[in-house]
């Protein structure tokens, strides 16, 4: 499996280094990467981690929110 793994890190690799925009253009997805995970973490908040206190709750409120039923714990 490591074999494998290693295979396609390297077709990856040396598809990119052959490349004259490459390096460009895996610096421009990381930095869109970053931002996107920064937004995502301001503008998404936790509200199963702030409304319920277990995740026996959250479970719960989850199957409800899935399924339209009402189970209460």
């Amino acid at each position: 499996m490591f074999k494998r793994l290693k295979l396609i890190l390297d077709f990856y690799h040396q598809g990119f280094r052959s490349m004259r925009l490459g390096r460009k253009l895996w610096t421009v997805i990381l930095i869109k990467l970053v931002v996107l995970y920064a937004l995502a973490r301001v503008l998404l908040p936790n509200h199963l981690q702030e409304r319920f206190s277990t995740d026996r709750e959250r479970a719960v409120y989850v199957l409800g929110q899935l399924t339209g039923s009402s189970l209460h714990p």
